[in-house]
This record gives C-alpha cells, sequence and structure tokens, in this order.
C-alpha cells in the first residue's frame, strides 16, 4: 500500500493558513494589480486566490483594512466583519475559501485514488520526492480516468 502522501512531497503545501493567503492578496492588491480572469477550475491554488481576491478585494484593502496587520487572518476578518466591503469581495472571498478548501480535500485524497495504479505502474519507483507522481503522470495514457481526474483535481498537473 502507497504511504498516504508519499508521492506529493513537492506540492504546495494546503496546510498554510488562510490568512497568508489574504496577507500576500493584500500586498499584491498594493501593488496595483491590473484585471485577473477568475479561475474556471473546480479547485484552484494560492496564486489564482490571490489573483482573485487582489482583483475582487484589492480596493476594499486599501479603503477598509487600511493600517490592519497583515497575518492571523486579521485581513479576512476585516474583510468579512465591515458592512462596508463590496459584495462582489464577499462573494469572491467565500467562493475563493471553498475552492482552497477542495484543492486541499484533493491533494488529499489523490494517493488513496491512484494507490491501485501506482501499484500497477510505478511499481519499481522510489516514494518520495514526487517520484511516484511524476511516475503516474508519464504514464497518463494508461492510468485510470479516475487517478487521472483526482491529479488534475488536486493541481498537479
Amino acid at each position: 500500500m502507497l504511504r498516504q502522501g508519499a508521492f506529493m512531497t513537492t506540492m504546495l503545501d494546503t496546510r498554510r493558513p488562510l490568512g497568508a493567503v489574504f496577507a500576500v492578496a493584500a500586498v499584491a492588491a498594493i501593488a496595483a494589480l491590473g484585471p485577473v480572469q477568475p479561475a474556471a477550475a473546480q479547485t484552484i491554488g494560492y496564486a489564482q486566490a490571490i489573483d482573485i481576491l487582489a482583483d475582487s478585494c484589492g480596493q476594499d484593502i486599501l479603503k477598509h483594512c487600511k493600517g490592519i496587520n497583515l497575518g492571523g487572518g486579521r485581513i479576512e476578518g476585516c474583510l468579512t466583519e465591515s458592512p462596508k466591503v463590496s459584495q462582489t469581495c464577499k462573494v469572491d472571498l467565500v467562493r475563493v475559501q471553498g475552492l482552497l478548501a477542495a484543492r486541499a480535500a484533493a491533494q488529499a485524497a489523490v494517493s488513496q485514488i491512484c494507490n491501485r495504479d501506482a501499484q500497477q505502474f510505478c511499481k519499481l519507483t522510489k516514494p518520495g520526492k514526487g517520484n511516484i507522481l511524476n511516475c503516474l503522470l508519464k504514464a497518463a495514457p494508461s492510468v485510470s480516468a479516475n487517478c487521472n481526474a483526482a491529479i488534475d483535481a488536486a493541481g498537479y498537473r
């Protein structure tokens, strides 16, 4: 049986506090971003989350959360508690939180969903350092549809 998470050691750490995402979003917003298209996928990574929130919440952060220290979820708290924050920002904030949670859940599920494929196609591959994931990616045409979908939802491809 493949050890849980054995082939995902090179992936983004999904346990990063959500407050850190908002901290980076605040910094990005202050840096005057251009227009950004929202992600169309069922899950998103931190970079996409930052882009979406900087685009839809950047002005709200500058207007209503000015002077609030970054980190510790303070920007997130300001955006959710302030009645003056735009509806677009509040909706995107909830949407981004859901998409990030879906990405984390997808990443947690990949090793279980792909275990049979890993045993079949990657039995000679040394676990660790993303080796099994790389093997599955190379074997994508032969790997089950469920495993390929799980890899995609986890953002590994």
